[in-house]
């Protein structure tokens, strides 16, 4: 039986619908999404949750001419498939197949990339004027932002300024009091009582002068599109206030929003999550870190935890549940929550800010102006350092090495396993003198048995994990597991040496000293950017201290890597164990035709 999705190949098919129809259309839509990411994995509620605004705003608007930002690009799912990419998105977020967020060189209906949060007004607001300046008073620019992100510094900095001027700018704010853990904050909590209609006279967003409409119904076909079509006649700053479901659709993603955010694979029938193999592995980073958190907070009354809004993702759930009042969710502003940090140090307190590394590049200034300048001794834990996987180019984790080492002030630290971040968790609260990066992958470790009684690390300590006669491997972190097995497996073991460098700043330089004295050649291997980063600094080192060695970086070259596994990507940069034991041959080859 024809559907009326598979008769879909554009907007312009889709403005050819009756209203009547739409409402299927959004069912079917919905069966789709759902259908592929049962399979393939991805995001999941977001998209559900905005299937009629989608539909809607590709029905009234005259897409691509008039532009259309999706923030974050969590939502943008349904729009991909109406968009011309329903015959590949079954590649979605796979290797060699379309990006699970909106980006630029994909498609001309994706009129900005967005990967991380509250990027839309600002972006919008800038085509806008663009217009404005080009003469074009008729196009139409619209956002459309969660109300987990319109709280974010950013996108009041972008209202703000949108406000005040004549720009053709219409604001969707798509609240579903969830971004991917639920939304915190007054301003949530001003959201809730408009809903509920016992907010205060006045409109925030009428005093930043947006012409405000709503709040209405996401869901009612009929109400989104007079709303939207009464809209399209005004000019100026508009903002649309939309009530939605994340999850919509389907019941589980509707009553466990969280775990529906991005659920893995499951049964698209009944919505049940299909059990994975890695639930028998080692226990994730990120939880090891939440755990010890709360073990070390047990006996530490001057630790308090602080994420901007991944207080699941990154495991900080676990002390705000044992410990409420020393552990915050201050929402999508990492800003805010690293000078936060540096103020409770400023106080004698011990602020352990854990935060994705992509995450922390948004508070650029603040961990040098705010933190390192003042020496005030934050822990930063930053998860998802390296390559992560499926969520691409906005999320690999690969710059932090680069852009933390440059900062005086601030230690490094990349621990090998469980046992080293527990470690180095227990040094940092004992008390340090300076800030401290603690940088771990996504994902699982590598032991059974991590909950050690604790031991301290000195500050700048490397360790030696295999000698050699003629080639010293300084790796960096998780990765020098996969080097150790590399290592392993070659019949050269003996002529190999493996140092586990642990600190990229300060390093160790006692015992590199005596590597570059000992071995005719020495290869660095880090899950970063080869450009600037730990490779870099021993190569400064080399060359401070007059070491004419040969001298080989692994690590990410210098591209924006894009989405995939893990295991895809590894082998893409020439990181996976295959990769490594090539490198090595090669290099030792070289040493004996010297």
């Amino acid at each position: 039986m024809s559907t009326i999705l598979e008769h879909i190949d554009s907007p312009a098919d889709l403005r050819k619908l009756s209203v009547a129809r739409l409402p299927e259309l959004a069912k079917e839509l919905r069966a789709f999404i759902i259908q592929i990411v049962a399979t393939k994995e991805g995001h999941l509620g977001a998209s559900l949750g905005v299937v009629e605004l989608t539909i809607a705003l590709h029905y009234v608007f005259d897409t691509p001419n008039d532009l259309l930002i999706w923030d974050v690009g969590h939502q943008a799912y349904g729009h991909k498939i109406l968009t011309g990419r329903k015959a590949v998105f079954g590649t979605n977020r796979q290797w060699g197949g379309i990006s699970g967020f909106p980006k630029r060189d994909e498609s001309v209906y994706d009129a900005f990339g967005t990967g991380h949060s509250s990027t839309s007004i600002s972006a919008i607001l800038g085509m806008a004027i663009a217009s404005q300046i080009k003469g074009d008073a008729d196009r139409e620019h619209i956002a459309v932002i969660g109300d987990a992100s319109i709280a974010s510094g950013m996108a009041f900095e972008g209202l703000n300024h949108a406000g005040v001027t004549k720009a053709n700018v219409l604001i969707i704010l798509n609240d579903n009091a969830i971004g991917i853990d639920p939304s915190v904050g007054a301003l949530k909590k001003y959201l809730t009582n408009v809903k509920k209609g016992t907010a205060k006279d006045e409109n925030i967003f009428e005093c930043l002068n947006f012409a405000y409409s709503g709040p209405i119904d996401g869901h009612d076909f009929k109400a989104v599109l007079e709303a939207l079509q009464q809209l399209k006649k005004q000019k100026g700053p508009r903002l649309l206030h939309v009530i939605t479901t994340k999850g919509k659709g389907l019941k589980q993603a509707e009553e466990q929003q969280v775990v529906y955010h991005a659920p893995g694979k499951f049964d698209r029938h009944t919505g049940e999550l299909r059990p994975s193999t890695s639930d028998l592995l080692p226990t994730k980073y990120q939880d090891v870190f939440g755990h010890t958190l709360v073990d070390l907070a047990r006996k530490n009354e001057k630790i308090i935890g602080i994420t901007p809004a991944m207080p699941t993702g990154s495991s900080l759930k676990f002390m705000m549940e044992e410990f409420p009042e020393r552990a915050f969710d201050v929402g999508i502003a990492e800003q805010h929550a690293v000078t936060m940090a540096a103020g409770l140090a400023a106080e004698n307190m011990v602020p352990f800010c854990t935060v994705y590394s992509t995450f922390l590049q948004r508070a650029y200034d603040q961990v040098i102006h705010d933190v390192a300048l003042q020496r005030l001794p934050v822990v930063f834990c930053l998860d998802r350092a390296g390559i992560v996987g499926q969520d691409g180019a906005t999320h690999h984790g690969v710059f932090d090495i680069a852009y933390l080492r440059c900062i005086p002030n601030l230690i490094i630290f990349a621990p090998r396993n469980e046992t080293e971040l527990r470690n180095i968790m227990y040094t940092a609260q004992l008390g340090l003198d300076l800030p401290i990066a603690i940088r771990y992958p996504r994902g699982r470790g590598v032991l059974e048995e991590w909950r050690l009684p604790f031991e301290k690390i000195e500050i700048g300590s490397a360790r030696t994990l295999h000698e050699g006669t003629q080639v010293a491997v300084l790796s960096l972190g998780h990765i020098g597991n996969v080097v150790a097995d590399a290592i392993a497996e070659l019949k050269e073991v003996s002529r190999i040496g493996h140092y586990a460098m642990r600190f990229v700043k300060p390093l160790d330089k006692q015992l590199l000293q005596r590597i570059f004295e000992r071995y005719s050649s020495v290869v660095t291997v880090e899950d970063g950017c080869r450009s600037g980063g730990f490779g870099s600094a021993v190569l400064e080192f080399a060359n401070e201290n007059g070491h004419s060695r040969p001298i080989e970086i692994l690590g990410v070259p210098d591209t924006f890597l894009e989405h995939g596994t893990t295991d895809e990507l590894y082998k893409a940069v020439q990181l996976d164990k295959q990769a490594i034991q090539t490198s090595l041959k090669r290099i030792l080859d070289a040493s004996d035709n010297r």
